[in-house]
């Protein structure tokens, strides 16, 4: 039985030789660690938090730009929900595939449910089709089974903004299709065509054939 994440299905959206590269071959490129400091930092705080740790000492810790971040994360109007779960893994069936991942937060106001997904960073381009969005989605959806309304929320903590998609019917069908046929068509397939516009961008690029 397969088993996607949104990262596989992204990667392999955006070019499928590097999916080729880093999921069939198992080839690792290390990239630089400093990229993804803060965010794993911001990340863990929160978790912590949720959780009901004491984060006093941590917080101290921080530099002046990591602190604001947490501030604004820290008095968001989702962050304050009731707490469900954080750093939850979530995987679900679709058709006669598994797609999963872990979700940095789930929280709830009554019977409506909230998914957080906290950006140090940029929010996806198109957040509503982003295989992030669909996969969280579906999968709570199942899971949870009973709800009022379920909503994914992007929060940008750069420009401290909310981007909030909630599921409905027919976003449901949708997101169930896309997902399907993109599981069904990376486990058949024997070609794994090269996007040569994502090269200039990609850390697999000095190992492709671009």
């Amino acid at each position: 039985m397969n088993s996607y994440s949104p990262n596989m299905l992204k990667t392999f959206s955006d070019c499928p030789y590097k999916f080729y590269l880093k999921y069939v071959r198992k080839i690792s490129i290390p990239q630089q660690a400093s990229y993804f400091e803060k965010g794993k930092k911001i990340h863990a705080i929160a978790n912590y938090y949720l959780r009901g740790d004491d984060i006093s000492k941590i917080i101290k810790g921080l530099d002046e730009d990591e602190l604001i971040i947490w501030n604004k994360l820290f008095n968001n109007e989702f962050f304050k929900m009731s707490y469900v779960k954080s750093e939850y893994n979530l995987s679900c069936r679709v058709g006669d595939f598994w797609v999963g991942g872990r979700l940095d937060a789930l929280m709830r106001h009554n019977d409506d449910y909230y998914i957080l997904d906290y950006k140090t960073g940029s929010i996806p381009k198109n957040p509503e089709m982003d295989f992030q969005t669909m996969v969280y989605l579906i999968c709570a959806d199942k899971k949870l089974n009973k709800y009022n309304s379920l909503k994914f929320i992007y929060i940008d903590l750069k420009n401290n903004k909310n981007f909030i998609i909630e599921l409905t019917q027919e976003l449901k069908q949708k997101y169930e299709r896309i997902l399907e046929d993109i599981c069904k068509y990376i486990t058949f397939t024997e070609e794994y065509p090269q996007n040569s516009e994502k090269c200039n961008f990609c850390e697999y690029s000095k190992v492709c054939k671009c």
